[in-house]
Formats: structure tokens, sequence, C-alpha cells
């Protein structure tokens, strides 16, 4: 059952213009800045020669363009996620759901794949992007790999709030403007910490940016994985116990 809503969910989303929308917007802006750190790199080669430990096509390509596609996606996911619950509720179709043979478990799950799948292939849009690069260039796989790693959690993340704001609230609009601040809030922890002469540990521990930025850069620490898994599985299950609470009014 969880495949079969996720299915339909996820089909569910091409039939409104939102989708093909957001896909062409965003591999229209994301292959711009890509071609922007192209000409860089291409106007940096020279002096890059002569540096010794100096940062490579990777670094100056690729890093830059899945930290701008984490910021997109800050701004995207939102709007993707607002009308998951709040649609069938507002079309009266979330009662007839409640009242099938199905548990609230499986609906979120389900509703939670068929999203992130969405959410999944625009990801892998973007990593063909730097593939481009082969033709003429050698890339770090480590760091390429890492990137595209790191960018699935933290969408996963951002599926996961989206999804809990839309169960949680009625109106569309609502839910993405409180998964926007929940979202952004989190977002800037790391960036007054990284101000601060002595940054919290918990409150840097708490930032999805911070976590997101660690996993760029190679190097993979177990702690931001678990930090990102966790904090997905929390908003699931807090998507899960509302609508539990609204099963039992209904």
């Amino acid at each position: 059952m969880i495949l079969t809503i996720a299915t339909h969910e996820f089909k569910s989303h091409f039939k409104s213009p939102m989708a093909w929308t957001l896909l062409a917007v965003l591999q229209l802006i994301l292959a711009y800045l890509f071609l922007t750190q192209v000409e860089t790199f291409l106007l940096m080669q020279a002096k890059l020669a002569d540096i010794t430990g100096a940062p490579g096509l990777t670094d100056i390509i690729v890093t830059p363009l899945f930290s701008n596609a984490g910021v997109i996606f800050l701004l995207v996911t939102p709007l993707l996620t607002m009308r998951v619950i709040c649609d069938e509720r507002r079309n009266k179709t979330l009662s007839l759901l409640l009242s099938a043979p199905i548990s609230n478990t499986e609906i979120i799950l389900g509703k939670y794949l068929g999203t992130l799948g969405l959410l999944s292939l625009i990801v892998m849009m973007i990593c063909l992007m730097p593939l481009s690069l082969l033709i003429g260039a050698d890339l770090d796989t480590g760091k390429y790999f890492a990137n595209g790693m790191a960018l699935l959690l933290l969408v996963s993340a951002f599926t996961a709030t989206g999804l809990f704001m839309s169960t949680l609230v009625d109106h569309p609009t609502v839910a993405a403007i409180c998964t926007f601040g929940t979202l952004i809030v989190l977002w800037l922890l790391n960036i007054n910490q990284t101000m601060s002469a002595k940054p919290n540990e918990l409150i840097q521990y708490l930032s999805l940016l911070y976590h997101y930025q660690n996993i760029q850069t190679g190097l993979l620490d177990s702690i931001d994985i678990i930090y990102f898994l966790l904090y997905s599985a929390l908003f699931i299950i807090l998507a899960i116990y509302c609508l539990a609470k609204q099963r039992l009014q209904n």
C-alpha cells in the first residue's frame, strides 16, 4: 500500500503545471549557475596552476553548484509539500482516505516517498551536470558522490518537514510559510555560530547547513548522516501522530 500511495502521489504531481514549471525553472537556473562556475574556473585556471595545493575543478564548480541547489530547494520544497495533505482535506478526500483500511503510517510514508521521488528526480538531473566535465577534465569522484548524497539527505529532511506542516495546518499557504520558517531558522543557525567567538556545539548540531557542508567536504561522518536520518524520522513520526489524531476526531 505504501508503494501504491507513493506511485499515485508521484504521478499526481505531474497532473498539475507546478511540477513541470518547477522542473524547467530549476534546471534553467542551475544550468546558468553551473556555466557561470565553469567560466570562473577557466578564468582562474592559469593562476591556479602556479599555486601549490590550489582548489581543483570539483571545489570550484561542483561544490558551489550543490550549495546553490541546497538554497534553491529550501525555497522550492515548501511549494511542493504544502498541498500533500492540505489538498486532501480541502477536496474532502482525506476523510475517505482515513476511512479506508490503510494505516496512518502507510498514508504518511506513501505521501512522503511520492513527493521525495519527484525531488529525487530533480537531484538526479542536477547530478548529471557535473558529469559533462568528464569530456575534458577529471572529477574528484569522492567529493562528487558526497555532494550528491548530501543534497539527497537535505531534500529528504526538507520533504519530511513540509509533510508534517501540511498535516498540521488546514491551508496550503500557511503550510508553506510554516515549512519555510522552520527550515530557514535551522539553516541560519550555523551562520550565527560561525560569526561567534565561542560557537555553541548544541546549536551547531541542530543546524541543517552545518551537517550539509560537512558532508560536502567529502569527509563522511556518521554523525552528519545520522542527523539527517533522525531529523526526517522525527518529522515523519510527528506527521503520523497528527494524522492519527485527526482520524480519531473523524
